[in-house]
């Protein structure tokens, strides 16, 4: 995929048509709906600036997201066996089975991308609960589209977000792309194999019975699907990188190099222009340069934008620049590329940890999968942005993708937001599939200025063996050769003074898990920069007040963790403590779908999550915010105080504080007063009574926070807490909302398990979730059980629409709750659902025959050579004699045809004759001019052979001038 582009306003001049109502439509994303929701937590930053619903990878990009048919499970492609079958199924555009051209797929489910189908198989204990005791197996996809003829002549590519696992992918029954990755993109150049004003077909299998991993990767095709369409000139996908460097002098400069591919004839000229374009949109620097573009060729032009003075980017204020390359032909801008851009300045230091913009960092991150409940890894970008801000809140500075690409929109929001990315390779591996792999990972990403760190891996076992070594000197070789402005590391899971280790071959050495070695490695090796690239691995369930390992639940009072980890706070005490330590990424910022730790069925996700699966803050949350955030005052209570049955026993009560000093009440009473340590904070025993337990801090002398937990009533209510009060109407745009459980006096009840129906309006329900981690309800569907109090639903609008989306939740004996959100119009660029047509293109020509009545016996199976193949719509060629010839093909016939009947249109066929179908004739053809035909065909079982018998004259040029399509009687 290209550089994140977000389009602003109506479509662009370049954006190019697509034949109306004949598989795709165009339109560009408009601006956002304003954020009004409060802040996730007193004393966050400010709301940032609104987030896309989506992201065009480039200008002018058509999305393909919608009207897939899919078929869960594998379909084996028939047995060759005749002559013909075998050989033909050996050419382009052969393929047998459902990556045929003609496959009859009607009877196909029929649905829009990104999709799982995992995070919608029930949950069983049959299935592998490390990769989240769900199905996945195998899937099909297919989906028709037409290209508008005016689109001939111009570069049309495919782009594929990821597909989950392995998948093979058919476009027009030529098999296109073999994927080996689950995280990867595919950019398919399909512009010499594409119909032209007739359908295309796209198909596509999914292998996700192939695992790279040990958690929950999903299942399909769960990023959005693109065409691109270029000029004959053209930007490459990932075609500019534009770096920015820092002279000694303190002024900043920009090479930009910009790499086009030409499908032209003649070598081209073409001018390159770019541009950096300020906060403000303004022009700060250009550049302009000319080059020669050869046919079939990639040719790279080198500029440079000098001379700049510009605010930096850097957490606290993440200001952001863009990059604009164009390509200028006789005066007229044909192809354009925008990239985000930031100055920062990167340098590890192996004593004082990260140097950004030449102050020293400490990195506060987390590791985060790609998973949500109810959707599972098939994120909405919004929601991506939601889960984003959630941690920012929290005082996360930096994220670890673990393990593999991230989607384009973690790396756009991380950029927007202010937030660090190591941004991590999945396969370690140095043969050429794999390190293209690599190498597509650091061009794709290479000019987000978030990006600040390139993993080559995590935890491999040969990480400390010569092998290992020359692997990760080769894997740092190419990213080097990519991009040398960010420095190369890698996840590793032990500590050695080996001169045959990893660690030799990397900038950065990260280290998982390896507190106990810390200061060894720095004795040892005092000049190599170290992290911690993976810590903690502390266990919580949310909202709960004591460990029940027999109900699979962890207290929240961080006394639980993996044997190999840390709780919180002491992990972040043996990071901070060392200035050498350049920072840290906790294991997880979410829970996450799979590997189920400490427990194994039911439950069927981790327990890590400072967040859980829905983005509910557990204690931790609380606990890394105070030790994280040292701008606000942070006092949290924990844990809740509804605590029935315990009254008068003394109970735990941890106080998440960054301040000095702490006195606890309860019901007026002092019942704790003291100094809280900087990382393990404060905690009193509290004898349990029922009612208003009050924190108060104190600052330098100063009290300047307070907090309050009270023992809530039962549930008497429901009440739904919105994120955005509007969405956009392009049916990308989603957002969570927040179903809690609260009393009469409008408080959440902690301890409510209560069912709820949700009922939805001109929008849909794609997910919903409780972040029970031992919960076995549907992801889908619409009902949810709130768990602790609170439960979640993903709502997403519809393309097209307007007005107000209405969301209602009811229980049984509960008050009900509504809210409204207003829908803004907007353009997308979204899809219509397939044809269902086919086109017949490949045919076999006779030489002329004198006598009409030998044509009529055909072509023998085995015979591939006396007739000629030709494709429909390419110019007929002049006879050498006088009489006739037959052009003639096979066509399979789809379930609808066969029932309500076929239309087979010619668009121009070139001379009088006959249309022939199963050896009757259909249809007379009088005249020799060339011109369209339709036939209307009755209900027929099987397929069927047409033919045209042609009278031809000697130099005549008579056969299919236009393209042959079939579709069901009743489309028109």
């Amino acid at each position: 995929m290209d550089r994140r582009t977000v389009l602003q306003g109506a479509g662009s001049g370049l954006a190019l048509s697509v034949l109306p109502g004949a598989g795709v439509a165009y339109a560009a994303r408009t601006g956002h709906a304003a954020r009004s929701a409060p802040s996730l937590v007193p004393g966050s930053p400010p709301a940032p600036s609104p987030a896309p619903s989506v992201v065009l990878p480039e200008r002018g990009a058509i999305n393909l997201n919608a009207g897939w048919r899919f078929h869960p499970g594998d379909i084996e492609a028939p047995a060759t066996k005749t002559f013909q079958d075998s050989y033909l199924s050996a050419k382009a555009g052969g393929a047998r089975g459902a990556a045929a051209v003609g496959f009859d797929d009607t009877a196909w489910r029929l649905l829009d991308l990104p999709h799982d189908w995992a995070i919608e198989s029930p949950l069983s204990s049959d299935e592998n609960g490390t990769l989240g005791y769900r199905h996945r197996g195998f899937g099909w996809y297919r989906r028709s589209l037409v290209f508008d003829p005016a689109l001939a002549g111009r570069y049309l590519e495919l782009q594929f977000g990821a597909i989950a696992t392995n998948a093979t992918i058919w476009f027009n029954g030529t098999p296109v792309v073999h994927n080996w990755s689950g995280y990867n993109s595919m950019a398919i150049d399909v512009t010499a194999l594409a119909n032209f004003g007739a359908p295309n077909t796209l198909a596509v299998r999914v292998d996700a019975q192939a695992a790279e991993a040990w958690a929950y990767e999903g299942a399909g095709i769960y990023r959005d699907v693109w065409l691109i369409d270029r000029p004959p000139i053209g930007l490459v996908t990932d075609g500019v990188h534009a770096d920015p460097r820092r002279g000694e002098d303190g002024i900043w400069h920009i090479p930009v190099e910009a790499t086009v591919y030409s499908i032209g004839n003649a070598v081209g000229m073409v001018d390159v222009v770019a541009e950096l374009l300020g906060p403000d949109g303004h022009v700060v620097a250009s550049a302009r340069g000319a080059l020669h573009a050869a046919p079939l060729e990639r040719t790279a032009l080198g500029l440079m934008l000098d001379k700049i003075q510009p605010d930096l980017w850097s957490p606290d204020r993440p200001v952001l620049y863009t990059v604009r390359t164009r390509l200028v032909v006789d005066g007229r801008i044909t192809d354009e590329r925008v990239t985000p851009c930031g100055f920062r300045t990167i340098r590890f230091d192996p004593a004082h940890g990260l140097l950004l913009n030449s102050q020293p960092l400490k990195i506060k991150g987390v590791c985060l999968r790609q998973d949500h409940a109810g959707t599972g890894v098939a994120i909405p970008a919004a929601l991506v942005d939601w889960r984003l801000r959630q941690l920012k809140a929290m005082g996360c500075n930096a994220i670890r993708v673990a393990h593999g690409a991230p989607d384009r929109a973690v790396l756009d929001a991380c950029d927007r937001l202010g937030l660090l990315v190591m941004d991590e390779n999945r396969n370690f591996n140095t043969s050429p599939d794999y390190l293209a792999q690599l190498e597509w990972l650091v061009r794709r990403d290479r000019n987000h200025p978030c990006v600040f760190l390139w993993s080559i891996f995590n935890e491999e076992p040969i990480q400390n063996s010569v092998q290992g070594y020359e692997m990760a000197r080769r894997s740092t070789a190419l990213v080097k050769s990519l991009d040398d402005s960010r420095p190369v590391t890698a996840a590793m899971s032990s500590v050695t003074n080996s001169k045959a280790s990893v660690a030799q071959a990397v900038d950065v050495v990260g280290f998982n898990y390896q507190n106990a070695g810390y200061d060894r490695f720095h004795s040892s090796y005092p000049d190599k920069p170290m992290l911690s690239s993976e810590d903690c691995s502390a266990f919580m369930t949310r909202g709960a007040v004591k460990s029940d390992k027999a109900a699979h639940v962890a207290s929240g009072d961080d006394s639980e963790h993996a044997a190999w980890g840390l709780s919180h706070r002491a992990a972040w005490k043996a990071i901070d403590t060392r200035p050498f330590v350049a920072g840290g990424f906790c294991w997880t910022g979410f829970d996450y779908h799979g590997e189920p730790t400490p427990y194994a069925w039911p439950s069927n996700s981790s327990l890590f999550g400072i967040l859980d699966l829905c983005g509910f803050p557990k204690a931790a949350f609380s606990i890394r915010r105070a030790l994280w955030r040292k701008d606000v005052p942070v006092l949290d209570i924990l844990p809740h105080w509804n605590r029935a049955g315990d009254e008068g026993k003394p109970l735990k009560v941890l106080i998440a504080t960054n301040l000095d000093r702490v006195q606890l009440r309860l019901g007026g009473r002092v019942v704790g007063d003291g100094k809280p340590d900087p990382y393990d904070m404060i905690t009193f025993d509290v004898p349990y009574a029922p009612g208003r337990l009050e924190a108060i801090g104190w600052k330098d002398g100063a009290q300047i926070a307070r907090s309050v937990v009270e023992t809530t009533g039962p549930a008497t209510a429901l009440r739904l807490i919105l994120d955005r009060q509007g969405l956009l109407g392009d049916g990308f745009d989603a957002q969570p909302v927040r179903i809690e459980a609260v009393d009469a006096r409008g408080r959440m009840v902690p301890t409510a398990n209560i069912a709820v129906t949700l009922t939805i309006g001109n929008g849909r329900l794609i997910g919903v979730g409780n972040g029970d981690p031992t919960s076995l309800a549907p992801s889908k569907g619409n009902r949810v059980e709130t768990f602790n109090g609170l439960a979640q639903t993903i709502v997403q609008t519809i393309a097209g629409t307007s007005g107000k989306m209405l969301l209602s939740a009811s229980a049984p004996g509960l008050a009900g709750a509504g809210v409204a959100m207003a829908i803004t119009p907007a353009q997308v660029a979204r899809s219509l659902p397939p044809l269902l047509s086919q086109v017949v293109r490949l045919w076999r020509q006779s030489p002329v025959m004198p006598i009409r009545a030998s044509l009529i016996q055909g072509i023998a199976d085995s015979d591939m050579n006396s007739w000629a193949p030709v494709i429909a719509g390419e110019p007929p060629q002049p006879a050498t004699g006088v009489g006739y010839v037959m052009v003639l093909a096979k066509a399979v016939l789809t379930e609808p045809m066969r029932r309500r009947g076929t239309v087979l249109r010619f668009q121009a066929i070139q001379g009088a004759g006959d249309v022939l179908v199963d050896g009757r004739v259909a249809a007379t053809k009088p005249d020799a001019a060339a011109a369209p035909l339709s036939v209307a065909l009755p209900p027929h079982d099987g397929d069927i052979v047409i033919a045209l018998v042609l009278h031809v004259k000697a130099g005549e040029a008579v056969g299919l001038a236009g393209q042959v399509v079939l579709e069901a009687a009743g489309l028109s």
